[in-house]
């Protein structure tokens, strides 16, 4: 087992580091912690920010410092327990991986010596655990993609690109909840919102859950795009 770090990170804040690798089992501890430090109301914590590794601790150094939140912090790593499997909610996007929508789809084929479908099948076959989420609301950082279908990012990254957009950065694979600008090589198109402010749950799913792609043809993009009542299935494997 590695050993955790405390970096301070100036005065009013820490990075507790879990790992050098990432694992699902560094990210199942980290997101334990996280979740405690909330639920325990952690004296003096402002803000606890997750990435695929470590977490950022904020602080207010007039109510803790940091060899009293190292100890607080120490006590809920330490009463990390291991869980068992369980149950785990996997989200059904559904994705369309045909014409305008997959700009770079031969561009993977090229790339991995795959056709199209192969490129599909391996792409879609997968539950993929969210590491964490960052860059944009609801933009999904994803663990598990088949490392026949890695792909270099693109050398010089598009000024916009679409909402919904599906893509491919080198071995990470996610989707693109905003228009924006991006490097990644797009494969599909989703017609789910990953995030939406006019929602109760403005982001669609949390770290710790599972997508799985689900490939849909252009008329059925359509449909689901035009259904204001169409709801993301969510299933619990």
């Amino acid at each position: 087992m590695e050993t955790i770090r405390f970096l301070p990170c100036g005065e009013s804040a820490v990075t507790v580091n879990f790992s050098s690798e990432i694992n699902e089992d560094c990210n199942k501890k980290l997101r334990y912690f996280v979740r405690e430090i909330e639920a325990q109301k952690v004296k003096g914590v402002r803000e606890c920010v997750p990435a695929f590794c470590s977490a950022t601790v904020y602080f207010d150094p007039f109510l803790t410092n940091h060899k009293k939140l190292q100890k607080a912090l120490t006590k809920i790593i330490d009463s990390y327990k291991e869980e068992g499997s369980g149950k785990r909610r996997v989200f059904l996007i559904p994705v369309c991986y045909e014409g305008e929508f997959s700009p770079d789809l031969d561009d993977v084929c090229k790339h991995s010596g795959l056709s199209r479908d192969e490129v599909i099948k391996i792409h879609s076959g997968t539950d993929y655990l969210i590491y964490m989420l960052g860059f944009l609301p609801g933009f999904p950082y994803l663990g598990g993609m088949d490392s026949r279908i890695a792909t270099p990012r693109l050398d010089s990254p598009r000024t916009s690109i679409p909402q919904g957009a599906v893509g491919i950065g080198g071995e990470q694979t996610g989707i693109y909840p905003l228009a924006s600008p991006g490097g990644w090589r797009l494969i599909g198109r989703t017609p789910v919102k990953p995030y939406d402010p006019e929602r109760e749950e403005p982001i669609l799913y949390k770290a710790g859950d599972y997508i799985r792609f689900c490939p849909v043809s252009e008329s059925e993009f359509e449909k689901i795009q035009n259904d204001k009542d169409y709801r993301v299935e969510v299933i619990e494997a």
